[in-house]
C-alpha cells in the first residue's frame, strides 16, 4: 500500500463510522484492504439484499468487467444482461472513481480531510 491508499483507507473508514460517508460512496475497501475496483469482484461484495452486484430477477451475481486503461466498468447479469440497481450505479461510480485516484488522477474527488 503506498502512503496516498493507506492514508484514503483510514480516512474513509473514519468517515463511514461517524457517519459522515455511506459505504457504497467509498473508493477503498477495509475488508480487502484495496482499491474498490481491484476487489469488486470478490464474493464478498455481491449481496442480495442490497442488491450489490446481484441480479433479482435471475437471482445469480452480476458479472463485473473493469478496464483499466480505459478506466470504465460494466457489471450485468451474465444470464439475462441486465440486473441495473441504484446499488449497481453507485458501486459503478465508485469503481470508476477508484481507478482515478488509484491512477493519481483524483484532484476532482473531493478529499475527507475534515473527517481524518
Amino acid at each position: 500500500m503506498n502512503a496516498t491508499f493507506a492514508q484514503r483507507l483510514v480516512i474513509e473508514d473514519r468517515a463511514e463510522d461517524a457517519g459522515f460517508m455511506a459505504p457504497d460512496d467509498r473508493l477503498t475497501c477495509h475488508v480487502h484492504g484495496r482499491w474498490i475496483h481491484q476487489c469488486v469482484s470478490s464474493p464478498v461484495h455481491v449481496n442480495q439484499v442490497t442488491r450489490h452486484r446481484w441480479c433479482r430477477a435471475c437471482r445469480t451475481p452480476l458479472g463485473i468487467v473493469i478496464d483499466e486503461l480505459t478506466r470504465d466498468v460494466l457489471m450485468r447479469c451474465q444470464r439475462c444482461g441486465e440486473g441495473g440497481s441504484a446499488a449497481t450505479t453507485r458501486l459503478i461510480a465508485a469503481c470508476r472513481k477508484s481507478l482515478r485516484a488509484a491512477t493519481g488522477e483524483a484532484r476532482h474527488i473531493t478529499p475527507l480531510a475534515a473527517c481524518a
